[in-house]
């Protein structure tokens, strides 16, 4: 990665890639993740396994197991040109959940743009421009024809802390519409000399009173491979 490339990026953003990128490293667009952590599922949290393939801007496909009752359940979110859908079966018969369409995909439109975070040298060709406080910048996409928008929190050092955006879903039954969404990012390591967040707390109602109530997502990566 050219350092000039980060010339004109808003100052927390340069911060963070400066530190999560150095000189040299190729401008990879995709990233091969691995994962574990818990997913909360009917009221419960349940443990997960997962792999991912991500390319921001593009798509994702997110493939996991975790289990119901004691019994396998196992399926694939993805997104990307085509659209969306989530399949998910239990025993690998048993449909558990079927879900696609427009709002399917606008709602996994905006976790692409959020999750573009996890493959730093992808990011660089984001639309970037100033947040509202001196240690944020908004890190844009245009998917599926619309503009999504993440505010990105970075600390002193460079360190991803925090990403909070207007999501589109449907997180408390009453129809779909854009809501509070946010992520919180600790720890990391570098994976082929690139820094990545390694420690994920995410869900809806980021930043009100109905924050801890709505977090469903706890993950630890394990690995990633750019390409």
């Amino acid at each position: 990665m050219d350092p000039s490339a980060l010339a004109a990026l808003p100052e927390p953003a340069r911060r963070w890639l400066a530190r999560a990128l150095p000189p040299g490293t190729p401008a990879w667009s995709v990233a091969e993740l691995s994962m574990h952590g818990e997913i909360r599922l009917g009221g419960r949290w349940r443990a997960f396994t997962a792999r991912q393939l991500i390319a921001p801007g593009n798509g994702f496909v997110w493939a996991a197991r975790t289990r119901v009752l004691g019994l396998p359940v196992t399926g694939f979110d993805r997104y990307g040109p085509a659209g969306a859908e989530m399949r998910w079966r239990l025993l690998g018969a048993v449909p558990v959940i079927s879900a696609a369409g427009p709002d399917i995909a606008r709602s996994a439109a905006g976790r692409l743009a959020g999750e573009g975070l996890l493959v730093p040298p992808a990011c660089v060709r984001a639309g970037w421009s100033a947040g509202p406080d001196p240690d944020t910048a908004v890190m844009s996409w245009i998917l599926g024809g619309t503009r999504e928008d993440a505010l990105v929190r970075v600390d002193p050092e460079g360190r991803l802390r925090e990403l909070s955006m207007q999501r589109w879903g449907d997180p408390d039954g009453t129809g779909f519409g854009r809501h509070p969404f946010g992520v919180a990012l600790s720890e990391e390591a570098i994976f082929t000399g690139v820094r990545v967040p390694t420690v994920l707390r995410a869900g809806w109602a980021w930043g009100t009173g109905r924050q801890a109530q709505g977090e469903f997502f706890r993950a630890r990566i394990e690995g990633v491979r750019f390409r």
